[in-house]
């Protein structure tokens, strides 16, 4: 997992129309929050995903994007996006999930992924970094407010 002060990775991931999506796109322009679901049939990490959608409008005074990563194929992702009417871009990785190339792993046995979030400043440093292997910690709504809010001048 990374870890709060680090460079973040330049990660190319896809999105759920199959384009490219790289974190080095967002830099010098604004920040990215990356919240890792566990999967998209999780219902905690679904509820997860409707507090983000609730919250929008202090992501985006906060000059934040939302990028919603989720560990199954494209298709598996857009029904997803599409059924919950999700507005935020939703992510898959190439040649492996996006939680790999973050460094959330599946635990116990292999069997279970974590989830959780990072949130990327404009200049591309780690400024927020969250995982866990139960669903009910991968998601920490205060500490990412805090961290947002630490992001404005």
């Amino acid at each position: 997992m990374l870890t709060n002060g680090s460079l973040a990775p330049d990660v190319v991931l896809e999105d759920t129309d199959g384009q490219t999506v790289r974190l080095s796109d967002h830099r010098g322009r604004e920040a990215v929050l990356v919240y890792f679901m566990r999967s998209t049939s999780c219902p905690i990490c679904n509820r997860h995903v409707q507090d983000l959608v609730r919250r929008r409008a202090e992501f985006a005074a906060g000059g934040v994007k939302v990028i919603v990563a989720v560990p199954e194929d494209r298709r598996t992702a857009a029904g997803w996006k599409a059924r919950r009417q999700v507005p935020f871009t939703v992510v898959v990785g190439r040649g492996g999930t996006p939680h790999e190339l973050f460094g959330l792993d599946r635990k116990v046995f292999g069997s279970m992924q974590q989830s959780g979030s990072v949130l990327i400043d404009a200049e591309g440093v780690v400024r927020h970094a969250h995982g866990a292997t139960l669903p009910t910690g991968g998601y920490l709504g205060k500490e990412i407010s805090t961290a947002v809010g630490a992001l404005r001048p």
